[in-house]
């Protein structure tokens, strides 16, 4: 694929995990939502591979940052982690049930642990609180995540 056309196909992954995170809003518990920019960025892990990291982490900023929130730091780190991982296991992948394995863990240590050590390191959180509110996030965007991985076998992006 041309450099041109794969940063054009990157810039339009930003935008809509951006706008997906931002406006569209499917409250769960308390503070945490059902994440819709996960179904990009699964989409792009898979197609893109690690490049696409700068999906998740862009968007994820960049939709905090619409919703007037600070930069989210944890979930910025915790999103690199995640896209750097799947995006090089994901392409390598055939098997759907094996990529679905990879979201879980992966997904699970990027936000599940990642996150929630940062945040504890940071804000002084007792760990418990943090663990228990970032697994509940988990859930939320692994879902989507595995969603898109899923969606990313029935809609194909074109590559030359």
């Amino acid at each position: 694929m041309k450099k041109n056309l794969k940063i054009a196909f990157l810039a339009l992954g930003i935008a809509l995990y951006t706008v997906l995170s931002a406006f569209v809003i499917i409250p769960i518990v308390n503070r945490i939502k059902l994440d819709l920019g996960y179904i990009v960025y699964g989409m792009y892990l898979n197609t893109f591979g690690m490049i696409a990291t700068i999906v998740g982490v862009l968007g994820c900023i960049l939709g905090n940052m619409l919703k007037g929130g600070s930069i989210p730091f944890a979930w910025a780190i915790g999103q690199a982690f995640i896209g750097l991982t799947l995006g090089y296991l994901l392409p390598k992948t055939d098997k759907m049930y094996l990529k679905i394995i990879y979201c879980l863990i992966f997904a699970f240590i990027g936000i599940g642990v990642i996150k929630t050590v940062i945040e504890v390191a940071i804000y002084q959180f007792p760990i418990w609180l943090k663990f228990t509110s970032n697994f509940a996030a988990y859930v939320a965007d692994v879902i989507p995540l595995i969603i898109g991985v899923i969606l990313n076998k029935k809609i194909k992006i074109v590559k030359e």
